[in-house]
């Protein structure tokens, strides 16, 4: 990071603090959401690793592994990545070799050892679970920890809070409302299954890591990176739900991408959930601090969820990131997180999130930067707000 970067985030993590005393937020609340100190706030592990290890990659060059791969060899470890040819020479020094899972080919793996392997395969249904059942077949006996990045759609039932990582999931016996055998799997419930295949093979070395939505440079789901560029272009802004209630937990991908390969060091073993902050932060935080890395003028207006449901608003689709605690999910963004700050995980600020996460949005194409159109359009926020409007004047 710059030193101008460094300052910006700083300033930005003061203006958060300032500009909440006129939204009505607590100045405290906007510190801890934009990264005041705490031990879960930890400065980033950077250097050499105490262990060096022989870490294989599944994947490598989308989204999440060349995170992994950059802070690996950071760290001092040898990295092997594997897939079916994706951008040869990403990583200069990095042995690259090639298979395909789709066919289960896995002929350039057979007969190697590795220390450690970190399976990030994003399919999801019958395909997840093919797929990690295939690999460890090859693995097994090969590599002393076997690290599977899941989700946090495997649960059935989120309705504590807090929630814990041990929360009941999803099977072929508990499955997902409406789902029935010989349907096409759901992807919660394949990743499930993907799981038990990991643990089935690798039993007490293996290590789960169950993401929420995975956020910052690189996203191209761009669900997180509807709120900057929304607030970014100021003016009047729907703001959904409750503002103290309703929480958000996410991930930013490099505090999830580092903790995995520290993990891999450090041996250790588990499942574990892949979001933060502890206990996450309310919706107006997490709006409020996206609202302090930018400058447009702008006003908030809060919309109760049941108004949204009204007119087809719904949470996490048309608004992105925000799931109203319905029952039964009272527990999605409420998850504790003792057990893996303890392991090491650790957040940036959501400063740094939205800054990076713009500065990889703008730099990307035009054709790139247009948001789906199943995300709230300015045209659709306008006539819901005008609606809202109206129902308060009668």
């Amino acid at each position: 990071m710059s030193t101008n970067r460094r300052d910006f985030i700083r300033n930005a993590t003061a203006a958060a603090a300032a500009g909440a005393i006129g939204y009505g937020l607590d100045p405290a609340a906007a510190l801890a959401a934009n990264g005041a100190p705490h031990s879960a706030l930890a400065p980033q592990q950077t250097g050499q690793a105490p262990r060096r290890i022989r870490l294989l990659i599944l994947g490598g060059t989308g989204f999440i592994g060349p995170h992994q791969v950059r802070y690996a060899v950071e760290r001092g470890h040898t990295v092997t990545i594997f897939n079916r040819g994706s951008n040869p020479g990403m990583f200069p020094g990095v042995e690259e070799v090639t298979g395909d899972r789709a066919v289960s080919n896995y002929e350039s793996l057979k007969g190697r050892q590795w220390d450690a392997v970190i399976d990030n395969s994003a399919a999801g249904g019958p395909t997840a679970e093919k797929w990690v059942s295939d690999a460890c077949a090859v693995l097994r006996g090969n590599v002393g920890q076997y690290l599977f990045i899941s989700t946090r759609s495997v649960y059935r039932d989120l309705s504590m809070v807090p929630a814990m990582v041990d929360a009941p999931v999803y099977t072929p016996e508990n499955p997902p409302s409406g789902w029935q055998p010989g349907q096409p799997m759901p992807y919660g419930l394949g990743k499930a299954q993907a799981e038990k295949q990991a643990k089935a093979a690798f039993g007490e070395l293996t290590t789960i890591v169950r993401p929420g939505l995975i956020v910052g440079p690189g996203d191209a789901t761009e669900r997180f990176t509807y709120w900057p560029l929304r607030i970014e272009r100021g003016g009047e802004i729907l703001a959904p739900g409750d503002p103290e209630v309703d929480r958000i937990q996410v991930i930013d991908v490099r505090d999830l991408c580092d903790w995995a390969v520290r993990l891999c060091e450090q041996r250790t073993y588990g499942t574990f959930m892949g979001v933060g902050p502890q206990n996450g932060r309310s919706i107006a935080e997490f709006l409020y601090g996206i609202a302090a890395v930018t400058s447009a003028p702008l006003s908030w207006t809060w919309v109760p969820n049941d108004f949204l449901s009204q007119h087809n608003v719904r949470g996490y689709r048309e608004l992105p990131v925000w799931q109203p605690p319905v029952p039964g999910r009272e527990g999605f963004a409420r998850f504790d997180l003792s057990r893996e700050v303890s392991t090491g995980l650790t957040f940036r600020t959501l400063a740094d999130t939205t800054l990076a996460t713009l500065e990889y949005q703008h730099a990307r194409s035009a054709e790139e930067q247009v948001l789906p159109r199943s995300f709230l359009t300015p045209e659709r926020e306008r006539d819901v707000l005008a609606a809202w409007h109206a129902s308060r004047r009668r």
